[in-house]
């Protein structure tokens, strides 16, 4: 699976948005959900290029897909 290059996670919360998620809880993470999905993004910056990939798997979406929307 291509890697997704490093991310802010503000970034990350806006693509994901536009893919239908909504933040559930903040802290040291944040998690979001679209109903029947969860996924949790940390607040670092900028976010892994593997953990972005696998965020983007568990959200349904492919790297391609994921890029489009940032």
């Amino acid at each position: 699976m291509p890697s997704i290059p490093g991310v802010n996670h503000l970034d990350a919360v806006r693509a994901l948005e536009k893919a239908g998620f909504q933040v559930v809880r903040q802290g040291k993470h944040i998690v979001m959900s679209d109903g029947t999905r969860q996924v949790t993004l940390p607040r670092g910056d900028p976010i892994n290029a593997f953990t972005m990939g696998g965020i983007a798997r568990d959200a349904g979406l492919t790297p391609d897909e994921f890029r489009k929307l940032l």
